[in-house]
């Protein structure tokens, strides 16, 4: 039996919450977010084998010219439910995909699917590496995980944790406006790229959860990072740390106790949020978390 897409205008949630690394792309407040933000319309669909739900997507899609000049997005998904998304789904969906969007001129689909392989099915691979992130299996136990620490990570972590640093949790978004003000702040003074602390106010405004922790020396807030909640994964989205967080290893602290944290509200991946060489440090710290490197396959059209 083939697969077939549902369109549907209301979000899977229960698929949603049960798909193994679910993206934060691939979130309903992801999507209405950059409706917001960049004028794409979300459009979400389930894959279907029979009557069973196997899979999930959403499409932001940007219409002109009454609709001749069209772009859908499929980035990093679908999301697959246990057990489904071997390479003869993959090559279903797709088919299926291109009949919901036949290539005609002023079209362009694009796809930046979550998969390190894509079966050959009328998509063609842009010249563009593919993105890469790391995931950390948050189902191992603490002390499993702690092992799993590069040696340099462990000692920095070990040397923050003998400071007086505290550490606070935020779940219900106190800490946002002041985290949004210092990190794009930041961001200006040190000019680096990141993610937009206008898309991070439209997440939160669009339902998306987070969890934000702080680090603070003497009263000072010297550091503090932010993660995005989204079914059974969360996603590792901004951090800040000012000169005093850099010198006690605050992110180092930070990060392994909101490893804990999430764990403790039963999330079971950690999307480390990306890494390439033109941010190498940062790159670095994610990788001595310990997690299992990615690869996706690239950007198709």
């Amino acid at each position: 039996m083939t697969l077939s897409i549902e369109w549907t205008t209301e979000p899977a949630a229960e698929l949603f919450d049960t798909a193994p690394r679910s993206t934060i792309l691939q979130h309903k407040a992801y999507g209405l977010a950059m409706r917001d933000y960049m004028g794409q319309a979300p459009r979400m669909g389930v894959i279907r084998h029979g009557s069973a739900a196997i899979g999930l997507f959403q499409i932001l899609e940007m219409k002109a010219l009454k609709g001749f000049l069209h772009t859908a997005s499929l980035d990093r998904g679908p999301l697959w439910m246990e057990g489904h998304g071997d390479e003869a789904d993959w090559a279903e969906f797709l088919q299926a995909l291109r009949k919901e969007y036949p290539r005609r001129f002023g079209r362009v689909v694009r796809l930046m699917p979550e998969t390190d392989a894509l079966p050959d099915a009328g998509f063609r691979r842009k010249k563009l590496p593919g993105y890469q992130t790391i995931w950390v299996d948050l189902q191992k136990p603490e002390d499993e995980l702690r092992a799993g620490l590069d040696k340099k990570w462990r000692n920095a972590l070990s040397k923050a944790e003998r400071s007086d640093i505290e550490v606070v949790e935020d779940n219900k978004g106190t800490f946002l406006p002041w985290l949004l003000k210092v990190y794009a702040l930041d961001k200006t003074v040190r000019e680096y790229d990141g993610a937009s602390p206008e898309l991070i106010q439209l997440l939160y405004k669009h339902g998306m959860k987070f969890l934000i922790v702080k680090a603070q020396h003497e009263g000072r807030d010297i550091a503090a990072q932010l993660f995005a909640l989204h079914g059974r994964s969360a996603t590792y989205q901004i951090g800040w740390s000012g000169p005093e967080g850099r010198e006690f290893n605050a992110h180092n602290l930070l990060l392994w106790k909101a490893v804990a944290a999430l764990k403790n509200r039963g999330i079971k991946e950690l999307d480390l949020g990306g890494i390439n060489d033109e941010a190498k440090r940062l790159s670095d710290f994610k990788k001595g978390l310990g997690g299992v490197p990615v690869t996706l396959a690239g950007v198709y059209t």
